[in-house]
């Protein structure tokens, strides 16, 4: 864990179809060495839309005003929120290309929420033997699959 990191999250998000049936997938340790994560699962979404709900459902399970270090496989996400969604807010919700940013209400909520924590964003490449990703991405097939969610819960082990 980095020096002075209280929660580090790990996100994942997929459907299948894309769009299709989906669900999204937290994993968060803390300072002491707990794990805790839970699932959601939507009938009708997108691949972009679970990754983004993956991370505000997992922050959204953390104390405002804590520091964070997220983990996502999304690049989407990583560089939205880091490179992009500045000049999106700039230029009202509009891409480069002067079309309309697609999921802007959860990009609008994502930003409302990270601004009330000290995160750093971090990209991790997906299936690649990361196991807290490995893991995240277990959960989202699990939730996928069996059409249900998975209670958000701390892991005894």
């Amino acid at each position: 864990m980095q020096e002075h990191t209280r929660f580090v999250l790990f996100t994942d998000g997929g459907t299948s179809p894309n769009p299709g049936a989906g669900a999204c997938a937290w994993l968060i340790c803390d300072a002491a060495g707990r794990t805790s994560e839970g699932a959601l699962f939507f009938p009708e979404t997108t691949n972009n839309r679970m990754e983004l709900m993956a991370v505000i459902e997992g922050l959204a399970c953390i104390s405002t005003g804590e520091r964070v270090a997220i983990h996502t496989d999304s690049q989407y996400v990583q560089k939205g929120i880091t490179l992009w969604i500045q000049k999106w807010k700039k230029n009202s919700w509009k891409t480069s290309s002067k079309t309309d940013v697609l999921n802007r209400d959860l990009w609008e909520r994502l930003d409302a929420l990270a601004s009330l924590y000290h995160i750093t964003w971090n990209w991790v490449r997906g299936h690649s033997g990361y196991t807290e990703n490995e893991r995240c991405d277990a959960l989202v097939q699990e939730a996928r699959t069996n059409k249900k969610n998975i209670p958000y819960h701390i892991c005894v082990e």
